[in-house]
């Protein structure tokens, strides 16, 4: 570990390589075949994947950096897991051909929370969207989003190499992808696959889009912002948590993107917080007037979104 580097620098490069081994857990679970689905509530599934996966990220993260506060999905984990899941390495590449920003040189483990979603896209990968799966490290200091990791196990590269991970530090910019800019002629949204409801349908209906992609992750989401395949992504609902929008929405900003509830305002991720995040989620392609889609939602969306 490069002690000299900033923290940050290497949170976020050690997150790139922890990510790497999370996506490999789960691919090695759906080859087993026994996904050891069990239900946590309506519509919410847990498979063996999230739980293993989540273990090895907090049980790495927590030998590498014992101060900081972790918050993962799947609430405390065992931490006593296999050698070859516990990852002691950073992205040497990251760490050494990036400058941290000025304004995260001295961050102290104290300032720093981790939200991890070991897995998200559940339903999609117990119904075979596997490509929509996505492992979210998201990098809170002092309460806002500023870095993260966006991994997909199933991504298939042209070169036939499985899995890539994408990474964004505000004030430093991504890696991991070349960001796109959307369609000029053509207006195109994303959002939820499984949890429409009037309000949502309402809040999308005010756009009149040209097409809306319905899917499901968050991660999934915000990469179709940065491959240029949707405009905004438009969730007016309280469905999603604070560590599905972490990570997504340090790497959206970082790409010169935006994310934030369906008032326009940006989420707090401090370690007190709650964790549903029920003012929906907002966010916006690089070159995509945030304010102007804000502008457009009607007023019974943004009274029924007016959550603290």
């Amino acid at each position: 570990m490069a002690c000299s580097a900033p923290l940050v620098m290497r949170v976020v490069g050690s997150s790139i390589k922890i990510a790497n081994r999370a996506g490999k857990i789960i691919r090695d679970v759906m080859c087993r075949g026994d996904l050891g689905i069990v239900e946590k509530g309506k519509d919410d599934l847990q498979t063996e994947a999230d739980r293993s996966a989540q273990r090895c990220i907090v049980a790495s993260l927590s030998k590498l950096f014992p101060n900081v506060t972790i918050i993962g999905e799947e609430g405390q984990s065992d931490l006593n897991v296999p050698d070859d899941w516990l990852i002691t390495e950073y992205n040497k590449d990251f760490v050494e051909r990036h400058r941290c920003p000025e304004t995260l040189t001295d961050v102290n483990e104290s300032d720093l929370v981790i939200w991890v979603d070991p897995l998200d896209g559940t339903s999609e990968y117990t119904q075979g969207f596997l490509e929509r799966v996505t492992v979210l490290i998201g990098i809170a200091v002092n309460d806002r989003a500023v870095g993260g990791v966006i991994h997909q196990p199933y991504y298939k590269s042209e070169s036939g190499d499985v899995g890539r991970t994408i990474w964004g530090l505000k004030g430093c910019g991504t890696g991991g992808i070349l960001p796109v800019k959307p369609p000029s002629d053509r207006f195109l949204v994303t959002t939820t696959r499984s949890h429409s409801n009037t309000i949502v349908q309402t809040a999308l209906d005010s756009l009149s889009p040209d097409e809306v992609l319905r899917v499901g992750g968050a991660g999934y989401k915000v990469l179709q912002l940065l491959e240029g395949k949707a405009h905004a992504y438009v969730f007016a609902s309280a469905g999603c948590k604070k560590w599905d929008t972490c990570a997504p929405e340090a790497v959206l900003e970082a790409s010169g993107g935006k994310l934030t509830d369906m008032l326009g305002r940006h989420y707090r991720y401090g370690k007190d917080v709650s964790f549903p995040n029920g003012s929906g989620v907002l966010g916006t392609a690089f070159g995509v007037s945030h304010e102007e889609i804000l502008s457009k939602i009607p007023d019974n969306v943004t009274k029924a979104m007016d959550m603290p």
